[in-house]
């Protein structure tokens, strides 16, 4: 347990070694480690100085929060980090999602590996601009699960922290697992000292996401975190009408293609519905949203975000839905949410932060 770090043998709920009641809680009870803790000195944790030290290059640290898996809040991590490089900014974009590392795909860096210098390790760049830091890099095997308790996972965030060499950066973007867990509770804690700008919470429209979003800003609010605003994804299926396929079912049940026939329907009697984007509700939305929920609990509302497909074929080739006019729903909602949020902090998106 040298400087206070927290055994890989310890309980999920382990306190920490520095706490005053380490040895003492309940989650101690049955721990190998519980007299060594109950007895051992207390003192600040010297690793939170080294943290302090590597972040006083860092301007603006922003957190991507969500209730719910499933909501597109790393899609949206990697959009934000893609937006602000597009910017001028220096952008890092820091993956602590130890579970279910998916930024390295979302950025295209599937493959890639950690360096390591007498500086500390090296961010895998996607542009010079653009650095991104994520277990995905340090697995031997894609596939290969990681089954890692509590007190592990907070030790890979505090050394993500100490040891990364991001240089001088505008934004630090850092998306979060799910949830409100020891992995939230660890990077708070981590960089309260040196300053977080706030969190941006993702959720979609239906009552089923939104009930988690309320804890998620119910912690926020707990640990001291600004909540910049909630962002409502997945708000609609939008989609030029020229992309969709139309199919008619047969009296067995089947469903027939009819994309040739309504394609060529249009452009011969109504060429100018070929310029429509169709929407549609894929939720519920009868319980008033994202929008009506912030206005209860006092939080900004960002904006919406709608199911486009061209974002989930973006987010899967590994590029920025803005580099290319493909993304015509989703790309000019996620600009005005991201100005928005820049606004809100008094960031000018010229010539850097």
């Amino acid at each position: 347990m040298e400087n206070g770090e927290i055994p890989e043998n310890a309980p999920e709920h382990c306190p920490g070694p520095q706490s005053e009641t380490a040895g003492k809680s309940d989650a101690c009870q049955g721990c190998p480690n519980q007299e060594i803790c109950a007895t051992a000195p207390k003192g600040p944790d010297p690793d939170l100085v080294a943290i302090a030290e590597r972040m006083a290059t860092v301007k603006h640290k922003i957190l991507v929060l969500s209730g719910k898996g499933g909501v597109g809040k790393s899609t949206f991590s990697a959009q934000l980090a893609f937006a602000l490089a597009a910017m001028d900014f220096q952008v890092g974009l820091l993956d602590i999602d130890i579970c279910g590392p998916s930024i390295p795909k979302m950025l295209g860096l599937e493959g890639q590996e950690i360096h390591q210098s007498n500086i500390g390790w090296s961010p895998v760049y996607v542009e010079s601009n653009l650095g991104v830091m994520s277990i995905g890099f340090m697995l031997p095997n894609p596939d290969e699960a990681v089954i890692w308790r509590g007190p592990r996972k907070n030790g890979l965030i505090k050394q993500f922290l100490k040891e990364v060499y991001w240089g001088e950066l505008d934004f630090l973007v850092v998306d979060a697992p799910p949830g409100t867990s020891d992995e939230h509770i660890s990077i708070v804690q981590f960089l309260q000292a040196t300053g977080i700008d706030g969190a941006v919470i993702v959720t979609t429209p239906q009552q089923v996401s939104l009930i988690d979003v309320r804890k998620e800003v119910s912690f926020c609010k707990k640990v001291g975190v600004e909540v910049l605003g909630v962002v409502e994804n997945m708000s609609g299926l939008s989609q030029p009408l020229s992309e969709f396929k139309f199919t008619r079912m047969t009296e067995t049940g089947e469903q027939k293609d009819m994309t040739e026939w309504a394609m060529s329907y249009m452009r011969e009697n109504a060429p100018e519905m070929l310029n429509l984007i169709a929407c549609s509700e894929v939720f519920d939305t009868s319980g008033g949203g994202a929008a009506k929920m912030c206005n209860d609990m006092g939080v900004p509302f960002l904006g919406k975000v709608p199911l486009d497909p061209q974002l989930c074929k973006a987010a899967e080739e590994g590029r920025s839905c803005f580099s290319d006019d493909k993304c015509l729903a989703s790309a000019p909602a996620l600009k005005m949410i991201i100005e928005k949020m820049l606004a809100q902090k008094n960031i000018s998106t010229e010539n850097g932060a």
